[in-house]
């Protein structure tokens, strides 16, 4: 699937996350946001990817984001060829580990964040609508298949 582009100003919209945690300002963002630090796979060079938390788990700490560009996003196959990965989640800041959730466990997931986001729900499924190329609705079977085609990853502390 292509990736659609960005103009300039949305561009910078949607990097102005990554100026607040360079800044140190991070904790403005809470647990909404994380700066994912990783090394590209060809160049070897620091990258930095900014990613809205699906599900934010205390224990660990643990925090889920989607893929929104498939296992083909820039950043996954990144970490997928370096895994020495860091993430900085408000004023956190700690080297990762990550792990793909399950079908179940990723199905819950965005249930959970539809349920949290529900003033928003036409916004957000919109948004998945034109990333997935299909009409998502929210459904059960739209949440399955939306999961099989976009991958949830789980970022925790490495131990």
């Amino acid at each position: 699937m292509a990736r659609p582009r960005l103009n300039g100003a949305l561009r910078r919209l949607f990097r102005a996350p990554a100026y607040l945690y360079r800044w140190r300002c991070g904790w403005l963002l809470g647990h909404r946001l994380l700066l994912l630090i990783h090394v590209g796979r060809r160049t070897g060079r620091r990258r930095e990817t900014v990613l809205e938390i699906l599900e934010y788990r205390k224990e660990g700490p643990e925090a889920v984001v989607m893929s929104a560009f498939g296992r083909d996003a820039d950043w996954l196959r990144n970490i997928g060829g370096n895994p020495a990965a860091e993430v900085v989640i408000g004023a956190q800041h700690f080297a990762v580990a990550h792990r793909f959730l399950g079908e179940e466990e990723a199905v819950r997931a965005i249930a959970g964040y539809e349920r949290r986001n529900r003033l928003i729900a036409p916004v957000i499924r919109a948004v998945l609508s034109r990333l997935l190329g299909w009409r998502y609705d929210g459904s059960e079977d739209s949440r399955r298949r939306l999961v099989r085609q976009l991958p949830l990853i789980a970022f925790r502390r490495r131990s």
